[in-house]
């Protein structure tokens, strides 16, 4: 049996303008330049421009086609007029340019470079390829194997076995830094000891600790320590200090060597007669227009009075890519103005701390303050904060840093969480690490500096800054 029914539906769609600037908008300086490039490769209708970009104003006359049954109005590509997009809040600046020390490989290329060098047959190179591309920006492999060969399998339809990846997963261990491509801290931690394994008593002692007592360990329970593998407290810790030379996060210092190299900042802030200036770094300016070539042939086209059915194709070609053109074009100039609105409203709002750089001036800030303030979405904030740096008289940092809580302090007076946390960190940084403060001991240590913090937001704070429980903070 048939039956009827009127459904209304109600729903929204992103146009693929508005997705491609929500992508332009996380995009960092590096990754916009990259992308220019790319479009510029990829659609021979966009060109560097010369000296401005072009106009793109609607001419109202129309000229009529029958391409595909749809008018092509080609005087909309034809413009003369010129608009300069880089307004004054651009810098100009030839020296914000360049902030790269030198040009360096990512992590993973770092990985790519030296795999070349392993000796690998034609059917381990794809799975090796994989499994650096599998390891995370902290040097651990952490999906599971069998996850892997599934994930070969449906998206490159290669068929391997658990013990090829095993294979394969040991000689990329053997790479540069040591400890990279490990499964767990303790596999981590035992590729670099194995690798420094040299007959030493307390580097043999170390291995002993990691491999078959590691929970106790972790746990720092030294005194059980000592006695199940019948060390000497000098002993023991003569091997605690060789773990803690090690590095837990192998990819850690290499991802951020290769991030202080490219770090370009999107913004920068100077102080001028006691007033704040902001700028967009240049780099985020690419100067781009439609091409004149394109523009040319359309001429043509519109002059021609005889046009051919393939004349016309070409045609229907060359307006897809010039509307590709105007879109990214659109897009980009639309991401400027997003930024500097961002940045602008939150230098304002931090205002004076960015003129004194203490901390303490620092107001509690959070995205819907900022989106309220420009009247944007807190997304598009949450894009710009997230993902791009201002350079600043203070250092370089990312806009989120300036994002905060509030509370208020025993005087009454609303304070920012970074402000909070920057004590706790002090306090933790000074305490006697052979008998570390519990977080109840934290939280009175901070109501006795004026910031009256339950402990459960002590928890919660000390894990923000990657902080142990005291139990791992403790040290013999």
């Amino acid at each position: 049996m048939l039956n009827q029914k009127l459904q209304l539906k109600l729903s929204q769609k992103l146009s693929p303008q508005q997705i491609q600037l929500m992508k332009l908008i996380q995009m960092t300086t590096a990754e916009l330049e990259q992308k220019v490039k790319n479009e510029i490769e990829e659609n021979p209708a966009l060109e560097h421009g010369s000296e401005v970009s072009e106009s793109f104003e609607d001419d109202p006359s129309e000229f009529d086609s029958d391409v595909n049954n749809e008018d092509i109005n080609v005087d909309d590509y034809l413009s003369d007029q010129n608009d300069d997009y880089s307004q004054n809040f651009y810098s100009t600046n030839e020296e914000n340019n360049n902030f790269q020390t030198k040009s360096s490989p990512s992590f993973h290329q770092y990985l790519d470079n030296q795999s070349r060098n392993l000796i690998l047959s034609d059917k381990e190179k794809p799975l090796c390829e994989f499994l650096i591309g599998s390891i995370d920006e902290s040097g651990y492999l952490r999906r599971e194997i069998d996850d892997i060969i599934d994930d070969l399998a449906f998206t490159q339809n290669i068929i391997t076995t658990k013990n090829d990846i095993l294979s394969v997963l040991k000689k990329i261990q053997d790479l540069d830094p040591p400890g990279v491509g490990a499964r767990s801290l303790q596999e981590c931690l035992l590729i670099q000891l194995n690798k420094k394994a040299s007959g030493k008593e307390s580097i043999l002692n170390s291995i002993k600790i990691i491999e078959s007592e590691f929970e106790l360990f972790s746990k720092k329970k030294f005194s059980k320590l000592s006695e199940k593998l019948n060390l000497s407290d000098n002993d023991l810790k003569a091997a605690i200090d060789e773990i803690s030379k090690l590095n837990p996060k192998p990819g850690g210092s290499i991802t951020s060597e290769f991030s202080n190299n490219t770090i370009i900042p999107d913004f920068i802030l100077k102080i001028q007669d006691g007033e704040l200036v902001v700028e967009l770094n240049k780099r985020n300016s690419p100067e781009l227009r439609l091409s004149n070539s394109y523009k040319n042939i359309l001429e043509g086209y519109k002059n021609d009075p005889n046009k051919s059915k393939s004349q016309n194709q070409a045609v229907q070609f060359l307006k897809q890519k010039l509307d590709s053109a105007k879109w990214f074009i659109e897009a980009v100039e639309q991401r400027y103005q997003t930024l500097f609105q961002t940045v602008d409203a939150i230098v304002t709002f931090q205002k004076d701390y960015f003129l004194s750089g203490e901390e303490s001036d620092l107001k509690p800030m959070i995205l819907k303050d900022i989106a309220e303030k420009i009247s944007m979405d807190i997304s598009t904030v949450s894009r710009v904060a997230n993902s791009k740096y201002i350079d600043t008289p203070y250092g370089i940092n990312l806009l989120k840093n300036y994002f905060s809580e509030g509370m208020m302090n025993k005087d009454g007076d609303e304070i920012s969480t970074i402000e909070i946390k920057k004590t706790l960190k002090q306090i933790i940084e000074s305490e006697d690490k052979t008998k570390p403060l519990s977080d109840i001991e934290l939280s009175e240590a901070l109501s006795n500096k004026g910031y009256k913090v339950a402990r459960r937001t002590v928890s919660k704070y000390r894990e923000q800054l990657d902080l142990p429980v005291a139990r791992l903070r403790k040290e013999l």
